[in-house]
């Protein structure tokens, strides 16, 4: 009977209420995208600095299992302060939560609202951390290297999704996928939150 009560709102609601809660956390968005964009541009650079290194000498170049290593916990360490900053925001939104849930907010409403949210720092993060550290390793490349360097990716020489290109790509997948695994427990919570329990809180 409960579940008859509730309302089905479309996602198109979902994505414009997240943008509202983004521009009036804006700050506090903005210390999230950035660990986001930093991981991600870490990430991009030892990528494509790798790329770079391995054309030049024609032969492969693997990535040292240390520098691996750092991106791995820099990439865990985005993740935990994705979950944080989430969590924070439900502890903020107790009342605007329980508000949705009393005029009949589905829980899968709920937790698509808290899922977008993370998705759009991520990807917002993911798209300028990836070109940050792809520019950066390039410019870097080419003052120790010359020019030689863009006939070394093979993104300059052809329209196929090699090297710079499949960096790129993958880069925005891991910081966008990572946001959303960050996203899933605090969005949970919030989705189970008892409606006349959030209205009472007092923060």
């Amino acid at each position: 009977m409960a579940e008859e009560k509730q309302i089905h709102m479309p996602l198109s609601e979902a994505f414009k209420i997240a943008l509202r809660s983004l521009r009036i956390r804006f700050w506090r968005a903005m210390i999230t995208t950035l660990g986001i964009l930093l991981a991600i541009a870490f990430l991009a650079s030892i990528l494509t600095s790798t790329a770079i290194t391995a054309n030049l000498k024609l032969m492969k170049e693997e990535i040292p299992a240390q520098r691996l290593w750092v991106v791995a916990m820099s990439l865990l360490v985005c993740v935990v302060g994705i979950t944080n900053s989430m969590l924070m925001a439900v502890t903020e939104r107790y009342k605007e939560i329980g508000t949705m849930k009393c005029l009949g907010a589905l829980d899968r409403f709920i937790i698509e609202l808290f899922l977008l949210e993370s998705s759009l720092q991520g990807l917002i993060g993911s798209l300028i951390g990836t070109v940050a550290g792809i520019l950066l390793m390039v410019i870097i490349h080419v003052s120790n290297e010359g020019t030689k360097v863009f006939s070394a990716l093979t993104f300059f020489k052809t329209f196929s999704l090699s090297d710079i290109g499949w960096i790129f790509l993958l880069c925005i997948a891991t910081g966008v996928v990572l946001s959303v695994i960050g996203a899933i427990y605090p969005a949970y919570r919030a989705a189970k939150m008892v409606p006349a329990d959030a209205m009472r809180v007092e923060l």
